[in-house]
């Protein structure tokens, strides 16, 4: 899970970046708190194999991304 919700990009980006390089996990939650982020979370994710799936929560969105 990383928690990027308070952040401003890039650093939602570097912080899903710095959990896909260090456990190349199948699976990972990502919470953040506006759309700027929501779209370049997604962005990464896609150019590095990863299905994105988004929900809203109140003001939050929620990616969980899974590998292709």
């Amino acid at each position: 899970m990383v928690d990027a919700r308070g952040y401003s990009c890039p650093m939602p980006v570097i912080l899903v970046q710095k959990a896909v390089k260090d456990g190349h996990p199948e699976h990972l939650e990502v919470l953040v708190d506006n759309q700027c982020s929501l779209e370049n979370v997604t962005r990464y994710a896609s150019n590095q194999g990863y299905a994105v799936q988004s929900s809203q929560e109140g003001e939050d969105f929620r990616l969980v991304l899974t590998k292709k």
